[in-house]
């Protein structure tokens, strides 16, 4: 299991860090983050494009001129597709660009995506971020003692509200939720910042149980 160095708040050591291998220690699946993040960004498009055809074109209900006798093309309504003003030939219309994504498929390009920052170690975790009240100057100056340059992905619990509003004015800075984390967001950022109450872990491990009480429970029957 690899070990990180704990920060606190003022950019110092606070201790170690165990990252869960199942998590941050797997072997980047290029083609498989590729196709999560293709999917992601269809999925955003609003698919509400249109464009009109002939049939929708108001006008050309009379033929422009008569069949026969005047040298031209024969036509039958102004609002054809090579007449100005016309419908459009196999225009847009409005359309779904959902991508059906297995759910496995999309936590494992996720723990891609987390096992390539950890690699270039640029994954930063603190005890906390020490955050009492809503101050933009006290966020700047937590990820200026970390020492992060360029984007940061700022990963805040749902229930620390004063360090998700410090963070979110600052440019080049995403605050994110744990429920919220996805590989697009993780690709494109150079930094990710974790307290350690929301660092990833593997959910695949069964609970623990009593052995005690479960051999008291074989004795009495």
């Amino acid at each position: 299991m690899a070990t990180l160095t704990l920060k606190n708040a003022s950019g110092k050591d606070a201790g170690k860090v165990d990252l869960d291998d199942s998590v941050f220690g797997v072997a980047p699946n290029v083609a498989l983050m590729h196709q999560v993040v293709t999917a992601q960004l269809a999925a955003r498009r609003a698919g509400t494009q249109s464009t009109k055809t002939r049939a929708d074109v108001s006008g050309g209900g009379r033929k422009p001129f008569r069949q026969k006798g005047t040298g031209n093309a024969r036509q039958g309504s102004t609002r054809a597709p090579h007449f100005t003003g016309g419908g459009v030939a196999l225009g847009p219309k409005p359309r779904k660009y959902d991508q059906k994504t297995p759910k496995k498929m999309i936590k494992a390009a996720l723990r891609s995506a987390l096992s390539d920052r950890a690699g270039e170690g640029k994954i930063i975790v603190v005890d906390s971020y020490g955050i009492d009240a809503p101050k933009t100057k006290d966020a700047k100056a937590l990820l200026a003692a970390l020492g992060v340059e360029g984007s940061v992905l700022v990963v805040v619990g749902r229930d620390d509200a004063a360090a998700a509003l410090s963070f979110r004015n600052l440019p080049h800075v995403q605050v994110i939720s744990p429920g919220e984390l996805n590989t697009y967001d993780v690709l494109c950022n150079d930094w990710l910042v974790f307290s350690k109450d929301v660092l990833p872990e593997s959910q695949t491990a069964a609970p623990a149980t009593d052995s005690s009480a479960a051999t008291e429970t074989e004795e009495e029957s």
